[in-house]
């Protein structure tokens, strides 16, 4: 699903993501979570539709309670206690408060990534690398684009089986492994396949030759250059705000930091704009349609 953040450079799309997964590995603070947060989950149904809302309500809402529940049992920091586990191990309100934390960290930052993984193609990963680390970069391309590929053919394949009655819920134990083995049989015939055609692609196409020119559909324009400013802009100020203290917070021994300061809610705004630019971008082209 193409939006309007994705039709940007990939030199903008790459240092957008790569400050704000930055950020939201680090920053701790309960708004800043929050924002990258809620970021992250509208930018991922902007650009996933309807698989992005359903990856928020299978995957992340579970993590979240998964880690949320299971961080009080391990860690017993803190000065408020509630109650006491069977165990005999007190229950604090700082470590549940900083399981909730952490849960949310990490839903943020995967949920980051799930966003990044469709920006970011392997075209566009190839054109920012390719001349700096070529075959790093045509490596990892080619994994990036294998999987998926792998996936779908593994489907249309148990699809093609199902039909002829050779599924794996078909039959006796014995015949079910014989239908997975022939399964695996076809799926690594495809793949030996698929690399000896991606092979020949290749050298026809004079890869590794001396002299060898790219392609190139990307160009470089104002735009790109007035988002990239805007970017630097929102990440340098929210840097600077967490290096002087403004984004300061702590969860033990007793959960403190600061909230309401004005140069601390100057450092949410900045963090909040760069955290919802693509998403905001989106609804902008959206509207103009």
């Amino acid at each position: 699903m193409q939006d309007a953040f994705s039709g940007y450079h990939p030199i903008v799309n790459f240092i957008y993501f790569v400050t704000v997964i930055g950020f939201s590995m680090f920053l701790m603070h309960p708004v800043c979570l929050l924002l990258s947060f809620a970021g992250a989950v509208s930018y991922g149904i902007c650009v996933r539709g309807r698989r992005g809302l359903h990856f928020g309500l299978f995957c992340l809402l579970p993590m979240l309670a998964v880690v949320t529940l299971l961080h009080p049992l391990f860690s017993h920091a803190g000065m408020t206690v509630l109650a006491y586990l069977p165990s005999g191990n007190p229950l604090t309100l700082e470590s549940i408060l900083y399981g909730v934390a952490a849960a949310f960290l990490l839903c943020t930052v995967v949920s980051w990534f799930f966003c990044y993984s469709a920006v970011m193609t392997s075209d566009k990963f190839i054109y920012l690398f390719g001349r700096l680390i070529p075959s790093l970069s045509l490596v990892l391309s080619m994994t990036l684009r294998f999987v998926p590929r792998f996936a779908a053919q593994f489907r249309a394949v148990r699809d093609a089986q199902r039909c002829i009655g050779r599924d794996l819920s078909n039959g006796t134990w014995r015949r079910r492994v014989q239908h997975a083995a022939r399964i695996v049989s076809i799926m690594i015939t495809w793949s030996l396949e698929n690399a000896v055609e991606t092979a020949d692609s290749m050298r026809g196409r004079g890869y590794g030759l001396p002299g060898r020119t790219a392609f190139s559909v990307y160009r470089f324009e104002k735009r790109d250059g007035w988002l990239l400013a805007a970017i630097l802009l929102c990440g340098g100020y929210v840097l600077a705000g967490s290096l002087s203290g403004g984004l300061a917070f702590w969860y033990f021994p007793v959960m403190s930091g600061e909230f309401s300061g004005l140069y601390s809610i100057s450092v949410y705004a900045a963090y909040g704009a760069l955290c919802m630019m693509p998403s905001v971008l989106h609804f902008i082209e959206k509207r103009s349609v």
